[in-house]
């Protein structure tokens, strides 16, 4: 199979279903921003796996780093389903299972373990410390890219609730492995004080 199909070389593309639309319709805007982030949490979990502090913290018999890029990796394998929810177009209906509501549970409980492993806080949190906590809130900032991205297709077309529901609650996911990440790096954090 070729890779290069010039379909596309006029500025449309195929959603599922075979509906053609432009490269600008919302659908398109919304899947390719889950996209970004699917590529974006990749680096996250890469970065995880071969920085060398996160390494140092996980070598003294520290699971978490394993735990966290197995989390990852479920996460972006259910990115694929929401990318492809959001790229259903005519003739495609029913043919892309929702997000679980188990899906939406098992980030529910991640972010309740996290929350109960680091301290409580009053303010708001400034991205920054170390680049893996960086990388965290970089992925949370596109997550809310596309969450917004997707109720805009959701104007034009339907979308699955359960698309809303998984980056909605992703992002909150995200914010807290930040906050983690800062304690188990033991990185000061940054707190936004008006």
């Amino acid at each position: 199979m070729k890779i290069y199909t010039k379909t596309g070389d006029k500025g449309t593309t195929s959603l599922i279903g075979g509906e053609r639309v432009s490269k600008c319709d919302p659908r398109v805007e919304a899947y390719g921003s889950v996209d970004e982030l699917t590529a974006f949490l990749a680096l996250l979990a890469d970065t995880l796996c071969h920085d060398e502090q996160c390494v140092a913290v996980n070598s003294i018999g520290d699971t978490l780093t394993e735990s966290i890029v197995s989390e990852l990796r479920g996460i972006e394998s259910q990115l694929m389903s929401v990318a492809a929810l959001l790229a259903i177009g005519k003739g495609g209906e029913g043919k892309i299972s929702p997000i679980s509501d188990e899906r939406v549970t098992e980030l529910e409980n991640a972010i309740d373990n996290m929350q109960s492993a680091i301290p409580a806080i009053t303010k708001f949190t400034i991205p920054g410390g170390h680049r893996t906590v960086s990388l965290c809130h970089v992925c949370r900032t596109i997550c809310r890219r596309a969450e917004r991205a997707a109720l805009r297709a959701s104007e034009v077309t339907v979308v699955d609730e359960s698309v809303f529901r998984y980056l909605n609650r992703l992002s909150d996911y995200l914010y807290n492995l930040g906050r983690l990440l800062t304690e188990r790096l033991n990185v000061k954090e940054i707190l936004w004080i008006p």
